[in-house]
């Protein structure tokens, strides 16, 4: 299925639609919904798979959105489909999202699960900093920097690495003591993306959460460690 939202077509798909409460599954950046459809089959509640764009069947191209126009997008879809109350699941970028509409949207939230979540400020080591004078200096001077970024904003076109810088450059650290949901945060104990301290973070700040650390598990943790994952989703939600 299909919805227009702003200069976007945004693809979903809706299993079950049948119970009150809604698993919103809400991918990671440069995936698309199939990253969690092997949970539905495990849900009690109706599950909403969406690709954001421009990844999955969603709408390859957009202009101008930030980390709240995909915010305002999934409440939009919600509305469309007639969503009141909701669960959010959201892994690394979808964690973002989840973040803001927790806050935002207090009367409709039921719970919450946080999955090597991105959001919050991370610490820069001097490699970086310098990379960073580096990348200045070469471009005051006209030299190529194309190979300057992470292997995600390398792999955008120059209009996306506009909205991706905007997004990475929003921190929502200030967001977590406003979640007032019960919450459940899963990170991989060798995430190197969204570190451990992040997941600490998260425990620290948000008031009614309860914190899952995977041992040999990474970014994906809930790829890398599929039935533990599920078996913590299921006790939560279900």
């Amino acid at each position: 299925m299909t919805k227009k939202f702003r200069d976007a077509v945004i693809f979903y798909r809706f299993f079950n639609r049948k119970t009150e409460i809604v698993n919103i599954f809400l991918h990671g950046w440069g995936c698309n919904h199939q990253s969690f459809m092997f949970c539905h089959k495990y849900m009690k509640n109706s599950c909403l798979f969406i690709d954001f764009p421009p990844f999955g069947k969603s709408s390859s191209e957009i202009k101008d959105w930030n980390i709240f126009t995909y915010s305002n997008m999934v409440i939009s879809l919600c509305e469309h489909l007639g969503i009141k109350k909701f669960n959010l699941i959201g892994h690394s970028f979808g964690g973002r999202v989840a973040i803001i509409l927790s806050v935002i949207c207090k009367n409709e939230i039921n719970k919450l699960v946080l999955v090597d979540s991105a959001g919050l400020r991370p610490r820069r080591s001097l490699r970086y900093y310098f990379n960073v004078l580096k990348y200045k200096i070469r471009k005051k001077l006209n030299l190529d920097v194309s190979k300057f970024g992470s292997s995600d904003y390398l792999k955008l076109n120059d209009n996306m690495k506009k909205i991706f810088i905007n997004i990475v450059n929003t921190y929502l650290d200030d967001f977590l003591p406003y979640i007032l949901c019960p919450t459940l945060i899963i990170f991989g104990e060798d995430d190197k993306t969204t570190p451990l301290f992040m997941a600490k973070k998260f425990s620290k700040k948000i008031k009614n959460n309860k914190l899952e650390i995977l041992s040999n598990a990474g970014h994906f943790c809930f790829i890398d460690r599929r039935l533990k994952f599920l078996q913590l989703l299921k006790d939560f939600l279900n």
